[in-house]
């Protein structure tokens, strides 16, 4: 009898280990966040995906923004997904708020410019700077052509930008727009019938005799991530200052704008794709899985097109560089 129950046991053995296995393999490894973590980052490092942070974000309510966790949060790392512990750490709670400022939102300077897509006239324009000056800046005296006959007054503030060039897209060739450059802004101090002195009040870049002039609309402001509803694909079209690669803290033009549902606080990735080595290659792989290299996020939306400022890059950004909108 004993021969009998001993091979049976040892019959249901091989059984038992894959399940010894399966258990021992679901067990997490438990990380505690440290300061400067990210989801982004994190799920790179034990996911080897950094693609999987948006959904996390979405499946974890304690977390308010993909970018907010806490030093000394535990997670819960599996090998195919990330657990986040509902409790915040009680030395976080009682942190203040500028400690994570900017993770949460990201600042707009209002020299960030874009896609004018629609034609525009300007107000006016500076005819003139003080003493000749080829290039002027802040509390600078300039002329302009605005008068007392337009309805201005001293004290009337314009915006000071340049039409830079023609925009198209890089692979219809359709015409998007022209691209806009804010280079300050000025106040208007001493009038005339159809002219005026002006100070220059703000200066982002070099401003000349015939830079242009608008009504003084403030961007300045704080844009908070917002979750996306739809999928999106689109391209990066231009970037400011009109160099063919960029990186982090710069802004780029996108050819997605609110026709396509494109929202300001939306986040993007940059993307590119990969090509196998052919050396290597002895039958078809078909397509390899595309490298994420960058993030932006939209601060300022068109109907075609949106301005969106480098948040995060890993690789040089080049225009033409596809963009990725994921809904969470």
């Amino acid at each position: 009898m004993k021969r009998i129950i001993f091979a049976v046991l040892l019959s249901l053995l091989p059984l038992a280990l894959p399940l010894a296995a399966d258990a021992q393999s679901d067990q997490p490894t438990i990380y505690v966040v440290k300061r400067g973590d990210t989801l982004w980052g994190l799920s790179n490092r034990f996911l080897k995906d950094p693609f999987y942070w948006p959904n996390l974000w979405a499946r974890n309510q304690v977390i308010t923004n993909p970018h907010l966790i806490f030093p000394g949060q535990r997670l819960r790392i599996y090998p195919d997904r990330i657990e986040i512990d509902d409790q915040r750490p009680q030395a976080m709670q009682t942190a203040q708020p500028e400690q994570t400022a900017e993770e949460t939102t990201f600042t707009v300077s209002g020299a960030e410019g874009y896609i004018l897509e629609t034609d525009m006239e300007p107000s006016g324009t500076i005819i003139q700077t003080n003493h000749d000056r080829t290039i002027v800046g802040q509390d600078d005296v300039v002329y302009t052509d605005i008068g007392t006959s337009r309805g201005a007054k001293s004290g009337d503030t314009y915006s000071i930008f340049k039409k830079v060039k023609a925009v198209y897209h890089p692979v219809t060739y359709e015409f998007l727009g022209h691209k806009i450059l804010s280079l300050g802004a000025l106040k208007l101090t001493d009038m005339e019938d159809r002219s005026s002195r002006a100070m220059i009040t703000r200066s982002y870049l070099e401003i000349t005799s015939g830079s242009l002039l608008m009504p003084y609309r403030d961007k300045r402001r704080e844009v908070a991530l917002k979750a996306a509803s739809r999928e999106l694909h689109g391209l990066i079209i231009d970037t400011r200052m009109g160099n063919i690669t960029t990186g982090e803290s710069d802004v780029v033009y996108l050819d997605l704008g609110t026709a396509q549902g494109v929202e300001v606080g939306n986040m993007l990735y940059v993307v590119k794709d990969v090509k196998p080595d052919s050396r290597h290659v002895t039958r078809d792989v078909g397509t390899l899985p595309r490298e994420v290299i960058g993030a932006v996020v939209v601060v300022e939306t068109g109907e075609k097109t949106s301005t969106a400022l480098v948040v995060k890059s890993a690789d040089v950004i080049h225009v033409g560089d596809q963009v990725q909108l994921l809904k969470n």
